[in-house]
């Protein structure tokens, strides 16, 4: 399975979320989290905050970076990566190859039109927000 990540970034408020704007495919034009590919010899948390480095200019010295979920796409043979931190001072970003935006946590993340993956990033952001929230007792959700 190739092994690839996507990174959640939350202001300190925990109201906005980070995007890029994706410059090619997949999902070309649509909002998406940060990440990308785990390369050969690089372990899963090395990756993530590369990736994060590559496309925001936010390094290990701003954020704490937490592997939260994997999503296994086996016809697709991907294993995707979610990780989650939250930034707790303003960070100058550093623009790679897609624009960056600070997006609203709100029902417009729904619109499958704006957002890649198919559903996946409520899902994924509600997931992150209830376990910070209530820990890992899940039957508080």
């Amino acid at each position: 399975m190739k092994k690839l990540n996507l990174i959640v970034i939350f202001n300190k408020n925990l109201n906005k979320v980070l995007f890029c704007i994706r410059a090619k495919e997949p999902y070309k034009g649509l909002y998406n989290f940060v990440g990308g590919k785990v390369e050969e010899g690089e372990s899963n948390d090395e990756a993530a905050y590369r990736e994060l480095f590559e496309e925001t200019g936010i390094s290990s010295n701003h954020i704490k970076l937490d592997h939260f979920m994997d999503l296994n796409y086996f016809k697709y043979e991907n294993n995707l990566q979610v990780y989650y931190g939250i930034l707790q001072h303003e960070v100058t970003l550093v623009e790679e190859k897609n624009k960056l935006e600070w997006v609203e946590i709100n029902d417009e993340l729904l619109n499958n039109e704006k957002f890649a993956g198919n559903y996946n990033i409520p899902h994924i952001i509600r997931q992150i927000k209830v376990y910070l929230k209530n820990g890992t007792a899940i039957d508080k959700y």
